[in-house]
Formats: structure tokens, sequence, C-alpha cells
């Protein structure tokens, strides 16, 4: 039996793998951080074994609640990511399983690549509809890309909508989400495509955090930073990701903004927004009520029940991205948040929350963001 992690992602300290009912292992923190909790590893030498996997330390976590309910993602091809029975005991999170292959890749959620975002990237570049922006380098020296979707035979006015996704590397799924948001955006027969993009212009950044995500951090970039308490005072030192986008977005404008995460406890879909912040108002809580009502209606996914406790007046942390931007652009600012669990609404045994749904969920967000411009608009 051989345990790894030598490959993009890839982080587990390896205890004991002598037996292969009690393979032990320890969850490692994030690059000059103290977050821990994103898991990505191989066991090779497995095939039709029943395979105990004892993480030790899940009760030493930073979202210890994220293990309750909770089951390990497993893929044998790499392709499809699987549950796995799993159980927590306050201490350990044990998984158990047997699979007809020699190997199998356990992980927190199913991982998306540095391979796949630059395939994505490609991918939006054959429509006529995108162009591709670099911004500048992260610390590792990877590159920061933006995408910018736009319609140039329509005419008017237009607003600037911004997506973000993975300030925290680890929160995969919200890639996933924006995968999905940009096959339906960029598909010319998609009619919420089209009638989106005749009054707006449709900024996307896939990947945040590009040195976190090959590093398999779940929180933070190359220097340590949660990049999600940098947009008051970022820094090409140490958060040049954030300061390289907070730079775009001053220069082109912004109408309404989207920040795309996922949650370790929380087993539901929901949006988190700018209630807290100094200039909320009636017209703000307004289109916030209008995204919200147009996301139900198309996704059966999105819910307005269980989510963060709401921010007190004037107590909103502008450290935060979408309270910045709520803040700085005075307009509808939200962060989505995703699963790691399964969506208790909805829930699926074998899959839980996973990458096809992420896409769907993705999708099903224009919908919701082309209503709201609409509302801005007939203001």
């Amino acid at each position: 039996m051989k345990i790894s992690n030598h490959f993009d992602s890839g982080r587990i300290e390896v205890v004991s793998a002598e037996a292969i009912d009690d393979i032990q292992v320890k969850i490692v923190k994030d690059s000059h951080s103290d977050f821990i909790q994103w898991f990505h590893f191989r066991i090779q030498g497995i095939k039709d074994q029943d395979c105990t996997v004892r993480f030790l330390n899940a009760g030493e976590t930073s979202y210890t609640d994220g293990w309750k309910e909770y089951n390990v993602c497993a893929s044998t091809d790499r392709q499809e990511w699987f549950r796995v029975p799993s159980r927590y005991d306050g201490q350990e999170l044990v998984a158990q399983f047997n699979v007809d292959t020699d190997d199998v890749y356990l992980a927190y959620f199913a991982p998306y690549s540095w391979e796949r975002h630059l395939n994505l990237l490609a991918f939006a570049q054959q429509s006529h509809l995108c162009e591709l922006s670099y911004l500048g380098d992260t610390l590792d020296g990877r590159d920061m890309n933006m995408l910018t979707i736009a319609d140039e035979d329509a005419t008017g006015d237009k607003k600037n909508v911004w997506v973000i996704a993975r300030q925290h590397p680890g929160e995969t799924m919200a890639e996933w989400f924006i995968e999905g948001m940009l096959e339906a955006l960029l598909d010319m027969d998609n009619p919420t495509a089209r009638k989106l993009l005749q009054s707006a212009v449709v900024h996307v950044v896939p990947n945040m955090n590009p040195d976190g995500s090959v590093r398999g951090n779940l929180r933070t970039n190359a220097s340590g930073a949660n990049l999600n308490r940098e947009w008051t005072e970022p820094s090409m030192e140490a958060s040049p990701e954030v300061y390289l986008v907070r730079e775009q977005m001053h220069a082109k404008g912004l109408d309404l903004f989207l920040d795309v995460h996922g949650d370790e406890a929380i087993p539901y879909n929901f949006v988190a927004g700018c209630e807290g912040n100094p200039n909320y108002n009636d017209r703000l809580k307004t289109l916030e009520d209008t995204f919200k009502a147009a996301y139900a209606a198309a996704s059966p996914d999105f819910q307005d029940v269980h989510g963060y406790p709401k921010d007190e007046p004037g107590k909103g942390d502008l450290r935060i991205a979408t309270n910045y931007v709520g803040q700085s652009f005075d307009t509808l600012a939200y962060t989505i948040e995703m699963p790691f669990k399964d969506n208790h609404d909805l829930p699926d045994s074998d899959y839980g929350w996973s990458p096809d749904r992420c896409k769907k969920f993705g999708e099903d967000v224009l919908i919701a963001v082309l209503n709201t411009v609409e509302h801005m608009n007939a203001e």
C-alpha cells in the first residue's frame, strides 16, 4: 500500500499505512497559516479490500462542525467523485470503503485542478463574446486572469456585473459553479444569456487564489493571507490577487457583484449580503429581495431560511469582499455559499453536493442576475 499527495492540491500527513483496515493520517495546515481543513491524497494497492481511513486530528481542525453529517469525497477515475460512508466522533473522522480498482483518491471536496482552470479559460476564449485579460502575477508566479463577456452588437448603456470565485482555494465548488455559469453564458442558444448580454457586461475571475489552489490550502494564498479579509488594504506583497482585481473593478465600474464560496458546516445553499454596511438602505434591500426571489424561482437548490446571522447595522466587516464592494459602489453585492456536505433540502446519498450540481446552480444564477439588472434599469 502506498499513500501520496505530490500532485496539484495534494495535502495530507501519513501517520501509519501498515494496515489496510487502519490507515492513519493527519490533516495539514495551510501555507504560513493556522487554517487546517483541506485534504487530497491517493491510496494505491487497495483493490477489493475493506479500507478504513482515520483522520486522527479532525477534532483539531478549523471548522469541526464541518465533519458532522459529512461524507468523504472519493474517485477512482479522477472524473466522477462519489461519497464514502464516514463518521465523526468529536476527535476522529473515519471513512470506510471498498473499491474495485488498484487506487483511489480522497478529497475534502471534488478538486478543481489548475489544469482544468486553464482549460476553462481556453474554452471561454473560443467564443467571440469573450476577452481574456492578464492582470498580473501571484506570489508564486502564476497568472491572474479575468474574462470579460460582452455582446458588442448590443447597443445602449450596460451594467457591469462582476463574479469572482475561490478567494478561499479549498472551496472548489466555487469554480465548478463558474464553469457551469460560463457554459450557459457563452451559449448563444441560451435565451437568458442572450437577454442578459443585451444590458450587461460580465467580468469573471474564475480563480482568485491560484497559489493556494495548487498548494492545497483551504483558505489562504502563498503568503498565508486570507484574501477575503484583504479588501480594504490589499498589497502586492501580501495579497496581489485582491490588489489586481480591485484595481480593475474601480477602472471598469461595477453595478452588481457576486463572490462565490463554500461553507463547511451549513448544509444548504444561501447568500450573505451587506445589511451591516453604513450605506445599506431600502433600495439595496429591494435589489437583494429581487435577486433572491428570482434565484429561488430558478433553482430549488437555493433557499433563504438557513444561513449566517445578519450583521447589525453599521457592523459590517469592510475587509470582506462583499461588504467592501457593496459600500464602495453602493450596489448589490452578495456572497454565494454552497455546502461541502449536501443540500439537506434535496439530498443525494451517493454524491452529496457535487460538481454537476454546482454547475447547474451556476447556470441558474444567470436568471437571478438578469432579473436584478432589469430591475436596476427600471429604477
